[in-house]
């Protein structure tokens, strides 16, 4: 019967562990991004953000590492403007589930007799990261990635997960031509 209680926390701890970052984009079709070889970071949005300044270089040191790979270099006088946004939500999730055996319904049936019912309860934060990459010379957005998963408090996972949230957001940059 204890077995039974523990399951819905083992299987939440286990869908948790798994990577859930959900990423999205858009972007401008009629911009050529083959055109885009440097970039820079614009401050003032970025100050904006509000989020600690460890998350802030954390994030900033990530898009660094992607855009790297992809070629890409840091500049004065850049094609490109990096922009950050952030956003967080509190989830709490009740579940609510008979631990018992027999029907729900009929001859004085007692939750209590077979076990009851049983709640769960657990709280777990939404955050959102929002990539903006702006023309620095048309000052126009042309492309927007989005990153939405589950964060950490552990100071060890969160540089690992805030990788991994840029990583799987600039996956999406460049769009891929039609």
């Amino acid at each position: 019967m204890k077995a039974m209680k523990l399951l819905p926390a083992f299987l939440l701890l286990v869908f948790a562990s798994c990577s859930s970052v959900r990423v999205y984009s858009d972007f401008d079709n009629k911009v050529d991004f083959s055109q885009y070889k440097t970039y820079a970071f614009h401050k003032r949005g970025i100050d904006k953000v509000e989020i600690s300044e460890l998350d802030k270089k954390r994030i900033l040191n990530a898009i660094d590492k992607e855009l790297s790979r992809k070629g890409m270099t840091k500049s004065e006088n850049p094609d490109l403007l990096i922009n950050i946004l952030t956003k967080e939500r509190e989830r709490i999730d009740v579940n609510q589930y008979n631990a018992g055996w027999g029907y729900g319904w009929g001859w004085g049936w007692n939750p209590y007799l077979w076990g009851g019912r049983s709640s769960f309860v657990s709280s777990s934060t939404e955050g959102t990261l929002y990539i903006d990459l702006i023309d620095a010379k048309k000052k126009e957005l042309v492309w927007q990635g989005e990153g939405v998963g589950y964060l950490t408090e552990t100071r060890s996972e969160k540089e690992k997960q805030i990788n991994e949230f840029v990583a799987k957001i600039l996956e999406q940059f460049p769009p891929k031509a039609k």
